[in-house]
């Protein structure tokens, strides 16, 4: 299965929260793996924020060995504006679905602004 593992998950991994198990099986696996620029975004920022700027840098670095990074396209961020209104989603939270989309993979997250949203897994239910 091809999957697109967001912010959310990734952060609940290194965080040790109660679903990282959950997230780890994606995380860890051998699965074909994505995340968008917006994912990096939200996991530097997270991480400066309550852990400092060079573990920003880790994760990132971590994040580069693991999966295949998306930028956003011109595709994508059209399907992301359709997929915005559709689902009254975030605008980073349809760029993260445009993309997973893009890819025909699924979203690994547990941010329930996805909950209900064919081709999202979520870890916490």
């Amino acid at each position: 299965m091809t999957v697109l593992i967001d912010s959310w998950a990734w952060i609940e991994y290194w965080k040790g929260g109660q679903y990282a198990k959950n997230a780890a099986k994606y995380i860890e696996s051998d699965e074909e793996a994505y995340v968008s620029t917006v994912n990096l975004i939200e996991i530097y920022s997270w991480f400066t924020r309550y852990y400092g700027e060079n573990i920003a840098k880790d994760r990132i670095e971590t994040i580069e060995k693991r999966v295949y990074i998306i930028p956003l396209e011109k595709r994508i961020a059209i399907d992301a504006a359709k997929l915005k209104i559709k689902h009254k989603l975030g605008i980073a939270d349809s760029i993260v679905l445009a993309t997973a989309r893009d890819v025909e993979g699924n979203v690994i997250t547990g941010d329930p602004d996805f909950k209900g949203i064919e081709g999202v897994k979520l870890l916490n239910e």
